[in-house]
């Protein structure tokens, strides 16, 4: 991780809809190269604060730079400098791999290498292939190479690995540590704790449209420890990043069918249905 000045800053943002809170004065940043975690139950305001910094929705009140561009004032110039992976893309029928990316290039206005793209998630040979004939992990990894058109500062990952096999996440996990050394700085969301633990710097837990925890991981277990954490039954460790995260938001079960903070539908697992907006 670099050490400057902030690549993502973001101050006391606040969303309502209608009378719910969604976002209750957030603040962070994301250093340069830093691979920033976000976690949180169905409802926290992920959804709502990554949006934002996407440029994809506005905030009631508040400040958000990401690459020195004022999101809240500029909101389609963020879109040039980030790649976005959402958890579930649609793409245009009838066109192969190599085609749609030579058009997501077309949108952005920059010449576009499929090939070296495709190569970069190991579908070079799948490049005549359409998106429907993929696997779910290959579905997945396109989605990121998408996200890699515009040669983005800031990649987002939506739960890149959500029902991915494990050898496909596994190989997701090496994809997303090899754009941290490439020096890409990277917000990821996710519900997984162990993938939490091995890819982030440090990880942001909300709950209700509020950060209640921001550190690395292995800070945050020492931190529940030292408040006299212990686990009922014997583990090799004797706390993990999952029982930080149980202990700041509780254990009571929220899935099925129901909404998060910005209105979009969460289906069980907290997978949520967002279109591709290119």
């Amino acid at each position: 991780m670099s050490v400057g000045a902030p690549v993502i800053a973001v101050e006391g943002l606040r969303k309502r809809y209608g009378e719910r809170v969604a976002l209750d004065g957030v603040s962070f940043s994301v250093a340069p190269g830093e691979v920033l975690g976000i976690l949180g139950p169905n409802g926290a305001g992920k959804t709502t604060t990554v949006e934002i910094l996407e440029g994809l929705r506005t905030a009631d009140a508040g400040s958000a730079q990401v690459a020195g561009i004022d999101v809240l004032r500029d909101p389609e110039a963020v879109k040039g400098v980030v790649g976005v992976q959402l958890q579930a893309s649609s793409f245009f029928d009838q066109l192969s791999l190599a085609e749609l990316l030579e058009l997501f290039g077309a949108i952005f206005g920059v010449a576009v290498d499929a090939p070296a793209l495709l190569r970069r998630v190991d579908l070079e040979d799948r490049a005549g292939s359409e998106v429907r004939e993929l696997s779910g992990g290959q579905q997945q990894r396109f989605a990121v190479a998408a996200a890699l058109v515009n040669n983005p500062r800031i990649l987002f990952l939506d739960e890149p690995t959500t029902g991915l096999d494990p050898q496909a996440r596994r190989h997701m996990w090496d994809l997303v540590r090899s754009f941290r050394a490439d020096g890409t700085t990277i917000v990821l969301t996710t519900h997984s704790m162990e993938e939490a633990e091995l890819l982030c710097d440090r990880v942001a837990i909300m709950d209700a449209g509020r950060i209640v925890a921001l550190d690395r991981p292995a800070a945050l277990v020492e931190a529940l420890l030292a408040r006299g954490f212990r686990r009922p039954q014997a583990a090799p460790r004797e706390a993990t990043l999952e029982d930080v995260f149980l202990d700041l938001c509780g254990h009571e079960l929220r899935d099925g069918d129901e909404h998060d903070a910005s209105g979009d539908a969460v289906a069980p697992g907290g997978r949520r249905g967002r279109r591709r907006g290119r």
